[in-house]
């Protein structure tokens, strides 16, 4: 099979890739057995699908780590290491930095108005 010149997809996605399953090895989806991990694959295929270039690849596999995993410093540690365009695409997709979150309606209420 012969490589491609510039490929699509390089380090920055596999380690991205590698981080989101550090951060979410031992989150289940809610209600179920199934691996977080599965939904952050999805979010990523179809951002891919849809033409979305490497940084919102990345950024969809780690569109829930500061959210569901360590809040501000997780999002400081994804600018660190994936740049200032992941960490603002994956700030802008979080819609809480607590530790304990407020309760879901009310959490997504101000995330709506957020985007507004």
């Amino acid at each position: 099979m012969d490589s491609l010149p510039h490929p699509v997809l390089g380090d920055p996605f596999t380690d991205a890739f590698a981080y989101a399953v550090h951060l979410h090895s031992r989150q289940a989806r809610k209600g179920t057995a199934i691996p977080y991990m599965t939904h952050l694959m999805t979010v990523c295929s179809l951002v891919l699908e849809d033409g979305g270039d490497e940084n919102q690849a990345v950024a969809a596999l780690l569109h829930d780590g500061p959210e569901d995993q360590g809040g501000q410093a997780v999002l400081d540690e994804i600018q660190r290491r994936f740049g200032d365009e992941v960490a603002g695409l994956v700030g802008g997709l979080t819609d809480t930095l607590k530790d304990l979150k407020p309760k879901w309606r009310p959490r997504k209420k101000a995330y709506l108005a957020r985007l507004e």
